[in-house]
C-alpha cells in the first residue's frame, strides 16, 4: 500500500467562523489522514489556508478511507477523509475510545470506470457486465469473455486497494455487497498509480473518483455506465449531482470533537466548510448545495458551542 503524506504550514482564516474567530498568531497542529479522493480538496484547503495563517502545522495523509478510520478511532489524528460513511465497528472502536464524532458533507464525486484510449470498441458498460468482471471467481478473463463482440484480448484490472472507500463503495454498489471483489488484479490507494496503469496498456480496465479522471483525461477515457432505466450515462458534474449517474457518492469529513476544542483545529474545519465549495469545484469534484455547506457549518458551530458550555 503506498501512502503519500504532504506536510504544510499553516494558521486559522479571516473567514472562520466569527463565533470561533482566532488570533492570527495562532499556533498548534492539526492531522488530517484517509481518502485519496478527499485529499485533493485537503489539500487545496490547506493551501489556501496556509496564505494567511502561516503558523499552525497541518499534515495529511493518504492512506485510504480505511486506513484513516483506523487512526481515527484511536485518536492518532484530529480529522478523517472519507469517501464513504464510517462503519459501524469504526464507530463501536471510537466510541470505546472516548472519541466524539462530527460527521460533516464536504462535496459530490463519481466512480469513473476507465479504459485505455486505444480500446474503441467499449461504448458503455452494465452493472451486470461490471459485476461479471469484478466479482469474485470472475471466468471474465479477456474482452470476449464479456462481450461476443469483443476481441479476445485479455483484460488487466486495476483497482484501489481494501483500505480505499472507493473500493467499499464500488463493490457495494456494483456487486450489492461491501467488499466483495476479485482479488486478481493491480490493486493501489494511489490513483495516480491506477492512471498511470490503465494509460500504458491497452487493455487495461480501472476505476477510481471522476476527478482523478477529469484531471487525466487525455490520457485514459471514460465509459458510459447503463443505469436501471436502461440508458447509458457519463459522469460529469451534472449528472453526479443530479445523481442520475449510477456510481455517484457524498465525500466527507469526520471531526474529532476534542481535537475541535483546540483553536487550530477548530478554524481549519471552519475554513474548509466556508470553502469547500469553491475548492471542491476547482479540484475537479461537485461542489453541495450553499444551503448544505450552511447547514455544516451551523451543526459545527452547534457542536463547539455544545461542548465547550459543559
Amino acid at each position: 500500500m503506498k501512502k503519500v503524506l504532504l506536510s504544510v504550514l499553516l494558521t486559522a482564516t479571516a473567514s472562520t467562523s466569527q463565533a470561533f474567530a482566532v488570533d492570527k498568531s495562532l499556533k498548534g497542529e492539526v492531522k488530517l489522514d484517509g481518502s485519496s479522493t478527499v485529499f485533493p480538496i485537503a489539500e487545496a484547503a490547506a493551501e489556501e489556508f496556509q496564505k494567511e495563517y502561516p503558523n499552525v502545522r497541518v499534515t495529511v495523509g493518504v492512506s485510504g478511507t480505511g486506513g484513516g478510520m483506523k487512526k481515527y478511532t484511536v485518536g492518532e489524528i484530529d480529522i478523517a477523509n472519507a469517501s464513504r460513511k464510517m462503519k459501524d465497528e469504526e464507530a463501536k472502536k471510537a466510541t470505546e475510545n472516548k472519541i466524539e464524532t462530527i460527521e460533516l458533507p464536504i462535496a459530490n464525486d463519481g466512480i469513473a470506470v476507465v479504459v485505455n484510449p486505444k480500446n474503441t470498441f467499449v461504448k458503455s458498460l452494465t452493472l451486470t457486465q461490471l459485476k461479471a468482471l469484478w466479482e469474485p471467481g470472475s471466468k471474465v478473463k479477456t474482452w470476449k469473455d464479456l462481450d461476443p463482440s469483443f476481441p479476445a484480448d485479455p483484460v488487466k484490472l486495476y483497482g484501489p486497494g481494501a483500505d480505499s472507500g472507493t473500493f467499499d463503495f464500488f463493490t457495494e454498489h456494483v456487486m450489492g455487497t461491501a467488499r466483495l471483489s476479485r482479488s486478481d488484479y493491480i490493486a493501489s490507494e494511489d490513483d495516480n498509480v491506477l492512471v498511470t496503469g490503465v494509460s500504458k496498456d491497452k487493455n487495461a480496465l480501472g476505476y477510481f473518483g471522476f476527478a482523478y479522471f477529469v484531471e487525466n483525461a487525455k490520457v485514459i477515457r471514460d465509459i458510459p455506465i447503463v443505469g436501471k432505466d436502461g440508458v447509458a450515462i457519463t459522469p460529469s458534474a451534472e449528472t453526479i449531482e443530479k445523481g442520475t449517474y449510477s456510481l455517484a457518492r457524498p465525500l466527507m469529513i469526520y471531526v474529532n470533537k476534542k481535537s475541535a476544542q483546540r483553536p487550530e483545529v477548530k478554524a481549519f474545519v471552519s475554513f474548509m466548510l466556508k470553502n469547500a465549495g469553491k475548492l471542491s469545484k476547482e479540484v475537479g469534484y461537485v461542489p453541495l448545495k450553499e444551503a448544505i455547506y450552511t447547514d455544516a457549518i451551523k451543526k459545527f458551530d452547534a457542536a463547539m458551542s455544545g461542548k465547550a458550555s459543559h
